[in-house]
């Protein structure tokens, strides 16, 4: 269950959301409710989670319509606490984490490698975030998928990008979305949490 250890910086809430597949509203209301502890910081009105706290932070969201709320925050806590665990005992029943783990050590893969697509300097748009040796803005790819725009027809218009290039788009618009703008929601759907003595979540298929 470890996360890689060059993973330490501490991380926005959209950023949490769009490793983790947790809707940002959800990563909210989570921390309203206390489950996150400790793992939460805060800096310039910002709340902010260290990355090993993600894990806690997908068990919370999925074990919603299963655990008690002191269950769930047993959950983060154990998870957190003692990351390499695999099997979190709690409410009776027996959380295999391993899956949400394999999780999010791919959405911090994903995040990465999204903003090694993109480049932001003045002389470029005015700093606007475009994919590296563009002039195409990400956020405008990102809204193009939004708006339900095909990737062979946004190929089509930008031949410079292929269909990773663009899924990763929407991978960086939800983690750094742009200012003034509503927030990208986010393709992932939870699946419901298998009703059985030990509960293991299955990882989300990135769009």
């Amino acid at each position: 269950m470890r996360i890689a250890a060059n993973q330490t910086a501490l991380m926005t809430a959209n950023e949490a959301a769009s490793v983790t597949g947790v809707p940002l509203r959800q990563v909210h209301r989570i921390i309203d409710a206390g489950l996150m502890g400790g793992a939460v910081k805060r800096r310039d009105n910002a709340r902010l989670l260290a990355p090993k706290a993600l894990v806690g932070l997908k068990l919370a969201h999925e074990t919603a319509g299963v655990l008690t709320l002191r269950g769930r925050r047993a959950v983060v806590a154990t998870s957190v606490q003692l990351p390499r665990r695999s099997m979190i005992r709690t409410d009776l029943v027996v959380i295999d984490a391993r899956p949400a783990a394999r999780a999010v050590r791919s959405g911090l893969s994903q995040l990465s490698k999204a903003r090694g697509n993109v480049s932001s300097a003045p002389d470029v748009l005015g700093g606007t975030p475009v994919f590296k040796g563009t002039r195409i803005p990400v956020h405008a790819v990102a809204d193009m998928l939004v708006n339900g725009d095909r990737p062979a027809a946004i190929m089509k218009a930008f031949p410079q990008l292929d269909e990773d290039k663009i899924r990763l788009a929407a991978i960086y618009a939800l983690a750094y979305p742009q200012r003034g703008r509503p927030r990208a929601k986010s393709s992932r759907r939870s699946r419901p949490p298998k009703a059985s003595e030990t509960l293991a979540f299955d990882d989300f298929a990135r769009a």
